[in-house]
């Protein structure tokens, strides 16, 4: 995906085959290209959840910059977490029940971590923002009619914010909406200004 701006630079690379994560950088009106990183993305022993999305948000940036050693790439994950364990893509409509239905009535925090790795340079940007979500008491009804209508089966927590998800949740806090899609704008700005590319 790529679209033009005066500002950007050559080789601004998102290290993602998400296409959510895709949609909000083409939100900056930045040219970018999309590679999808190659990456174990299993948490290891103990590693607390902020941890792990920061590591491997790093990970995906540098294991693009193998390829591409003069770009500048961003590289993102997050890890949600429900009652102190890890909450994943639920992947089928059996699993995104199970994963409503455990949050109903109770708070999601969701870990993004965000990263911008100037290769040519080994310049790293890091940070994590975390979101709290808290879910409506949802009924079996509620729960079948949202995934029949949206299938989020390919997003962590079984629901899509940014979409008729919003209609699950009680309340959202956090500094940045975006992070909860995947990609925290806010934040990712100031590291793409702080690298010389204007936004505005």
């Amino acid at each position: 995906m790529s679209l033009s701006s005066p500002f950007s630079p050559k080789r601004l690379i998102l290290a993602s085959s998400s296409p959510f994560r895709q949609e909000l950088l083409g939100r900056l009106g930045v040219e970018f290209t999309a590679i999808s990183p190659e990456v174990d993305e299993r948490a290891r022993e103990s590693e607390m959840p902020e941890d792990l999305a920061r590591r491997l948000a790093e990970a995906k940036a540098r294991r693009i910059a193998q390829d591409h050693p003069d770009a500048l790439i961003i590289g993102s994950d997050q890890v949600a977490v429900l009652e102190g364990h890890k909450v994943g893509k639920p992947g089928s409509h059996a699993a995104a029940v199970a994963q409503l239905r455990a949050a109903s009535g109770k708070s999601m925090r969701f870990f993004t971590a965000l990263c911008l790795l100037n290769a040519a340079e080994d310049r790293l940007q890091t940070d994590v923002v975390s979101c709290e979500v808290t879910f409506r008491k949802l009924t079996g009804e509620q729960i079948e009619s949202y995934l029949r209508r949206e299938q989020p089966y390919a997003c962590a927590g079984s629901f899509k914010s940014e979409a008729l998800g919003i209609a699950l949740m009680e309340r959202l806090d956090g500094p940045d909406p975006t992070a909860l899609i995947g990609l925290p704008l806010i934040q990712l700005t100031r590291m793409l200004e702080n690298e010389g590319m204007k936004i505005l």
